[in-house]
């Protein structure tokens, strides 16, 4: 935070707690009396009269006390600009504590399976349990709470994977992450949209769905020069690259003729991050062991 930002933040706070502080006051000694009187306020409404009774003093002590508790509280933690509080406290502590904490506490348990091979340890029930947590945690909010994946996210209970399905494929992925890229129009920037027709025309006729089978010979030939470097002349794809296949009937961004000619048009961007900065190796392990008993 800039030290203008720091300075406006600090005014902002205590100019508050010091003008409610000056109203509080100011009005407790414009009071006339300092117990209940049946003298009234002079005005009327709807035959509804104000009595002129001070603010009761537990109310006032309430207010007093909060408004103390506010000062201590700003002087001990972060609240006023770049003031760092007496004691030093940030959530950025507070939650490595908390991971040390739990670290301590759960790493040997995660430790017992580290070691374990992939496809023996996913037959382990005690660790799938682990691993099913670790995937609602880190891995869901993608893939879904199923693993069944949705638009642009891979189904991983199926066995059509981009980068491989072995028990190595998958550490690999999680331990560095992907960056998948499809550029617009393949290799081919000047395909027209009379190419882009027949060329998804072709890709569709690999499952029997052309809807122009008349262009499929003519999209053919723009395939050959625009999508075989990654896809493969037969359309199966690659997976040192993570070109998927196109021949089957799963597909990542949908398998309308709008979708695909919408994939060919503008390309497609796609990450997944690498898991080893957050989770541990033994984590990982765990972690991979899941991913593989969903289609194993």
């Amino acid at each position: 935070m800039s030290t203008f930002w720091s300075i406006w933040v600090t005014v902002i706070v205590l100019g508050t707690i010091f003008g409610c502080t000056w109203l509080l006051l100011s009005t407790r000694k414009s009071q006339t009396s300092d117990v209940e009187t049946d003298r009234t306020m002079g005005h009327s409404f709807d035959g509804i009269e104000e009595y002129d009774n001070p603010l009761p003093k537990w109310w006032f002590y309430l207010f007093m006390s909060t408004i103390v508790f506010a000062l201590g509280y700003l002087a001990l933690y972060p609240g006023l600009g770049n003031y760092k509080g007496l004691l030093g406290w940030t959530s950025v502590n507070q939650w490595e504590a908390e991971v040390a904490e739990a670290d301590a506490l759960y790493g040997p348990i995660y430790a017992q399976y580290g070691k374990t091979a992939v496809p023996e340890l996913a037959k382990v029930g005690d660790a799938m349990k682990l691993g099913q947590r670790l995937f609602a945690n880190n891995c869901a909010v993608c893939h879904g709470s199923a693993a069944r994946g949705q638009v642009g996210f891979p189904n991983l209970t199926d066995t059509d994977w981009l980068y491989g399905g072995s028990p190595e494929a998958i550490l690999y992925t999680l331990n560095n992450g992907r960056m998948g890229a499809m550029p617009a129009k393949g290799v081919m920037p000047n395909m027209t949209d009379t190419q882009v027709d027949q060329v998804v025309n072709y890709v569709l006729s690999f499952s029997d769905r052309a809807k122009d089978p008349a262009s499929v010979e003519a999209g053919k030939a723009v395939f050959m020069q625009a999508c075989t470097a990654c896809h493969g002349v037969d359309g199966k794809g690659m997976q040192a690259l993570g070109a998927p296949n196109l021949t089957d009937n799963v597909w990542l961004y949908g398998s309308t003729f709008d979708w695909i000619r919408q994939t060919v048009i503008h390309g497609r961007q796609n990450q997944m991050p690498s898991q080893s900065g957050r989770l541990s190796q033994d984590q990982i392990q765990i972690l991979a062991a899941y991913v593989y008993s969903m289609s194993n």
